[in-house]
């Protein structure tokens, strides 16, 4: 039996952007380096003798069993594949996203599609009304059965449902509207959405029913509120899209039953988040065949090989010290690929402005994509075409050298599905011949450009 103290408070100062506590404010962060991000926030502190036995007894390793059941897929291609082949049971997801990307779309359908194969599900909802949501579930043209809505936002009294109801998933939208009452903090705050968070992992996993929940993001892309979050929970997955684009790509930057670099695809109708099938294609069905400064590279994405389009832009600087823009690459490859450009092919980019980028608004991060960026800029430099039909991929080293990249033969077979005749790789990546496409290698930088750059060819003037 627990013998427990009347509780006292304590003030401290609490980060907002990644938790960290102090007992005295601080202007910046020792742990994340943001500033003025301290909060002073009072926490009552409880003395407690604990006698009690644990809930859940050790179990010995050996004579605990893999239930095949544990994990169910839902009627949803794309999603599935995030997840790793389903949604697990007893498992805390956080699906984060921009106001208005489509999250809360996203979770009725997959509450909708629960209903039709799993059991019952409960939409919890602190920032519409009930009306709302069922006027965007006729939009969706979803019915609703099995599928029970609840405008809440006191903890306590979202879980005491859910015990009663026994859900086969639960969903919160959103955890920075929820809060305890026992906690003296405001809704949204650190302490809220931390302590929060972790009372909706414990009813989870002693439920072992799985439990989504939504965040905003603030204007870096990151978790709106505390970092901590993305610790607690088992998987993260974050919904992005261009502001002016229908396509919407669901990102997996963490997974405990799978991997962390899959990719969903999904296109925004007026009758919700419709799959992108194939995706390559989808990406590359805008392509202007004759552009300057455009390469299509076969990337990965987790499992997925992916077929995109890198554009490159370079212009002379009107300023002194010319400027670099990169859209979906990471810029130091970018201020990588430029300075070999002009050591070992001979470009002259020190008084050009270069803008790179990424269509879709999809994001590469992989050495693979080098070969095909720097053919890129050096057709928009040259003021040449690349050649329409050919695909380029390999890893661009600091002596001007083309490295080979991992699984080239899928990224390969990826390109002659889509009608691709030729591919540039790395010489040394080449293993044999293939029927469905021209292989065509290289062994450094200055020999692949001239073997994929068209020469005498020019912008069409249509």
């Amino acid at each position: 039996m627990a013998k427990i103290d009347k509780p006292r408070e304590s003030t401290v100062f609490v980060c907002q952007q990644c938790g960290k506590e102090s007992l005295k404010w601080l202007g910046r962060c020792p742990n994340c380096q943001e500033w003025n991000s301290f909060v002073e926030t009072r926490v009552a502190v409880t003395t407690a003798t604990l006698h009690s036995s644990p809930v859940s007894p050790p179990q010995e390793l050996s004579r605990i069993s893999t239930d095949a059941h544990d994990r169910f897929p839902i009627p949803m291609a794309e999603f599935n594949r995030v997840l790793g082949g389903g949604i697990v049971s007893g498992s805390l997801g956080l699906i984060a996203g921009e106001p208005g990307i489509g999250k809360s779309t996203l979770l009725l359908q997959v509450a909708h599609l629960i209903t039709g194969t799993s059991g019952s599900v409960v939409y919890v909802s602190g920032e519409e009304t009930l009306r709302q949501i069922k006027l965007r579930s006729e939009r969706l043209k979803i019915k609703g059965d099995r599928l029970y809505l609840l405008a809440e936002t006191d903890l306590e009294v979202i879980l005491n449902q859910f015990e009663q109801m026994k859900p086969s998933l639960a969903i919160i939208d959103s955890i920075q509207t929820v809060y305890l009452p026992r906690l003296e903090t405001s809704p949204g705050s650190i302490t809220q959405v931390r302590e929060c968070t972790l009372e909706l992992m414990r009813w989870a996993k002693l439920n072992a029913t799985p439990v989504f929940i939504t965040g905003h993001v603030t204007k870096d892309g990151a978790i709106a509120g505390p970092r901590v979050l993305e610790h607690i929970v088992d998987v993260v997955l974050y919904l992005e899209g261009e502001p002016f684009s229908s396509y919407r790509l669901l990102r997996c930057t963490k997974n405990r039953f799978g991997s962390s670099n899959e990719v969903g695809v999904f296109e925004m109708k007026s009758e919700g988040l419709i799959e992108v099938s194939d995706p390559s294609q989808a990406l590359l069905a805008q392509r202007f065949s004759q552009a300057v400064g455009s390469v299509v590279v076969p990337t990965l994405e987790g499992s997925r090989p992916l077929l995109v389009e890198i554009q490159a832009l370079t212009n002379p600087t009107s300023f002194g010290l010319p400027r670099r823009t990169a859209n979906g690459v990471d810029f130091g490859r970018l201020l990588l690929i430029t300075a070999v450009l002009s050591r070992r092919a001979g470009l002259k980019l020190g008084n050009q402005d270069i803008i790179a980028n990424v269509t879709g608004g999809l994001k590469i991060s992989e050495p693979a994509a080098d070969l095909g960026l720097a053919l890129a800029i050096a057709s928009s430099y040259r003021d040449t075409g690349s050649d329409p039909e050919l695909a380029a991929v390999g890893e661009v080293g600091l002596s001007g050298e083309l490295r080979s990249v991992p699984q080239l033969e899928r990224r390969i077979s990826e390109a002659a599905r889509l009608g691709f005749k030729r591919c540039l790789v790395p010489r040394a990546g080449t293993k044999a011949d293939r029927k469905d496409i021209e292989l065509v290698p290289a062994s450094t930088l200055k020999e692949a450009i001239g073997l994929g750059l068209v020469k005498g060819a020019k912008p069409s003037k249509d």
